[in-house]
């Protein structure tokens, strides 16, 4: 069971690295953040099944940490479209006056 949830968290995250690196739609990268924090969730609840709940009290710090990222994530994303009407990262500069 341990290496199953670990091979599935793992192959998880590997989907949320290469979306962060590949794609440039700021939601899409967004998703692909919350993507790889679900995948260390799950790892963080596999391994409270050999080692406590000390796994399981990690999670709920991820999932506030998570929550925060979203939104406050979301606002940034949502003040940047206001402004420039895109939410393409190749397009946004946002050092260019």
């Amino acid at each position: 069971m341990l290496a199953e949830a670990l091979a599935i968290s793992a192959v998880l995250f590997t989907i949320g690295v290469i979306g962060v690196l590949t794609r440039r739609n700021a939601i899409i990268v967004f998703m692909c953040v919350e993507l790889m924090l679900n995948a260390v969730n799950l790892s963080f609840v596999a391994f409270s099944k050999l080692y406590g709940a000390t796994g399981q009290v990690f999670v709920v710090f991820v999932m506030t940490v998570a929550a925060a990222e979203a939104a406050v994530g979301l606002a940034i994303i949502i003040s940047i479209f206001r402004h420039q009407e895109t939410v393409n990262l190749k397009d946004i500069n946002l050092l260019r006056g």
